[in-house]
């Protein structure tokens, strides 16, 4: 038996990436599909993000720009961003929440974890550990890179002891084996900076005997986005950064 999970992260609000994801795959293969947070800001799009992500059950969990527009919803403030063009992304993305998102919002975690077994046959100690964060297991700000040392995911594979770990924060896309943990970075839905504009996501495979994962970018109606940031006003630096695929 083959269990299929469709790995998301970093959607950014960017409700036309995500739904070019959604049409490119069926859904309902999927046993599960997971989120590693940063679900919003940056695109105008966090409430139908939102509606979607409940809409289709998904394992999700809070991101650095979550926390963010938590504090906002809070009446509280934070220091940075301190410029004003990215900080009114977070305010706006706050205000036009509305109140069943916000109390989705305010009910994930910052973390997430899945034990599954594929088929009856595997017996219960041996089940899959599958654990969510958003930058590590051990910071959820952390920057987690195919290129980060090896003996840093060693100590991270020892201390979250879970069978595959799957993050997100620094939207690129990677899979490595380190002290027999699996890490994964599906890349980011929403906002790549490799100037490559596509969605970013990825698909986990289990069987009793492997487990295999396929990244995938997903072409998207960019000027939907671009037409958002001008409905609201938005500064045009995050225009320009959409078509380019870069950070600006």
């Amino acid at each position: 038996m083959t269990v299929k999970i469709l790995l998301l992260s970093d959607i950014h609000g960017n409700y036309p990436a995500l739904r070019s994801i959604a049409e490119k795959f069926d859904l309902s293969s999927f046993k599960y599909i997971v989120n590693c947070g940063d679900s919003l800001v940056y695109a105008p799009f966090a409430n139908e993000t939102l509606q979607w992500l409940q809409q289709h059950k998904v394992i999700s969990i809070l991101g650095n720009t979550d926390r963010k527009v938590i504090k906002l919803l809070k009446g509280k403030s934070f220091k940075k961003p301190r410029k004003k063009e990215k900080r009114i992304m977070y305010t706006s993305t706050a205000e036009i929440l509305n109140q069943p998102n916000t109390s989705y919002l305010f009910s994930l975690k910052k973390s997430a974890r899945i034990k599954m077994r594929c088929s009856a046959k595997v017996p219960k100690q041996k089940k899959i550990r599958i654990c969510l964060f958003h930058g590590s297991p051990a910071d959820p700000d952390e920057f987690l890179f195919d290129t980060t040392q090896k003996s840093r995911f060693r100590q991270l594979a020892g201390q979250a002891r879970c069978d595959v770990i799957i993050t997100g924060h620094s939207h690129t896309p990677y899979c490595k084996t380190v002290s027999g943990t699996i890490f994964i970075n599906p890349g980011s839905v929403g906002r790549m900076f490799d100037k490559d504009p596509r969605a970013s996501c990825a698909t986990l495979e289990l069987t009793d005997n492997t487990i295999s994962v396929q990244h995938f970018r997903i072409s998207y109606q960019i000027d939907e986005v671009i037409a958002g940031l001008k409905k609201e006003k938005l500064p045009s630096i995050y225009m320009k950064m959409y078509k380019r695929g870069e950070k600006l």
